[in-house]
């Protein structure tokens, strides 16, 4: 079987965030066996499955991406919306705009140390929209 839920986060600032409990909370009970994407609605932010403990990873992942795709390079046409849209768009590419999940036992199969982020690449974002399915 197949379900399908939706979900506007609110306004997170620039950098990386941990959605876990706000997908598990839209998602509601799992099945006992399956799996559940979570996809982006947005091209300058992205999805990732990463470190939820320590929040330094964060920290660094943010600074990293900064340097991988730097504002006001002066090869970017795309500038009309502020010089963050176009690393965003960079960014988001890099990262990506789902994850797929397995869930075994009614939970998400995450590692010890593993939570889904919302990757926000934008200084002045909106709130993001996520499409979840779950499939049994």
């Amino acid at each position: 079987m197949t379900k399908q839920f939706f979900l506007t986060l609110p306004v997170f600032k620039k950098g990386f965030h941990i959605i876990t409990d706000e997908v598990l909370k839209a998602v509601g009970t799992l099945p006992d066996a399956g799996l559940l994407h979570v996809f982006i609605l947005h091209t300058s932010a992205g999805l990732a499955v990463n470190e939820n403990a320590d929040q330094t990873v964060r920290h660094d992942m943010d600074r990293s991406f900064d340097e991988l795709a730097p504002e006001n390079q002066p090869f970017y046409q795309h500038t009309v919306e502020g010089p963050d849209d176009m690393p965003a768009h960079i960014k988001s590419l890099l990262v990506g705009s789902s994850v797929t999940i397995p869930i075994t036992n009614g939970k998400l199969n995450l590692g010890t140390w593993q939570g889904i982020y919302l990757c926000e690449f934008r200084k002045n974002a909106t709130p993001r929209k996520l499409v979840m399915t779950v499939l049994s």
